[in-house]
């Protein structure tokens, strides 16, 4: 499932892409696909074994080649090991609501951005969002470590973005079927994964994700301006030289 649109992105083929908090790597797999060279960082442990076995299969099976896969890391956003101006391309999905520090965690991912290379960011979107922080105190941070500790306005984002060096040109939600799954999941208990309820609409995800039906896909274009769950941001770092 994946929530950046990557011909709003520009990828091109050979660009050197770093994904920072790339999770289990959905992004990541689908640039290298695309003919990027990749580059994926979390500071999570178990999530970096696994992003590293699956491009590993990935290679295996043919699906990429080996100079496609630049490295998979473990690391802290906020303290990047890479040169400046090293990435053509660098996205964060669903992160940086995690980071008391997001603006190190920015600025740090502009800095390794070369000067007119591209940069996308999605972060949960306000109105759900709300919502989810309104139904369940386990939903967010303190009580969920390393859960979510703020909620983002489209306005906080962009300046954020702005001041680090970004000129944001790009702008869309997504992913409007899931935000009825997390009210749910927070109306009974973020960690109740055996709801009957929940367990049911998970099902229905799952099936729409491999089967993609038209009819969902409608649903989506319709309802993600007003209920997507994730707030995507499209920018170009400004070339101050």
């Amino acid at each position: 499932m994946l929530t950046i649109r990557f011909d709003e992105l520009g990828l091109r083929p050979d660009d050197r892409v770093l994904d920072v908090g790339s999770g289990f790597g959905r992004h990541v797999y689908e640039c290298a696909r695309r003919g990027a060279r990749v580059v994926a960082l979390d500071y999570a442990a178990d999530e970096v074994v696994e992003t590293r076995d699956t491009l590993a299969a990935m290679v295996e099976q043919g699906e990429i080649t080996p100079d496609r896969l630049i490295g998979v890391l473990q690391g802290d956003a906020t303290r990047l090991p890479f040169p400046d101006d090293t990435f053509d391309v660098v996205i964060t999905s669903e992160v940086l609501e995690h980071i008391q520090d997001d603006v190190a965690a920015i600025s740090e991912m502009v800095r390794v951005l070369k000067p007119g290379g591209r940069f996308a960011a999605t972060v949960p979107a306000w109105s759900p969002e709300v919502v989810n922080w309104k139904l369940s105190d386990e939903y967010h941070a303190p009580k969920s470590v390393g859960g979510h500790v703020r909620i983002y306005t489209k306005t906080e984002l962009r300046a954020k973005l702005r001041t680090a060096g970004l000129d944001v040109d790009g702008y869309h939600r997504a992913h409007a079927l899931h935000s009825p799954y997390w009210w749910l999941k927070c109306a009974v208990g973020p960690t109740n994964d055996d709801h009957p309820m929940v367990v049911k609409y998970r099902s229905f995800l799952e099936w729409d994700i491999i089967e993609q039906p038209t009819s969902t896909k409608v649903a989506e274009r319709v309802l993600s301006p007003v209920l997507g769950k994730s707030s995507v941001h499209y920018a170009t770092k400004r070339d101050d030289g």
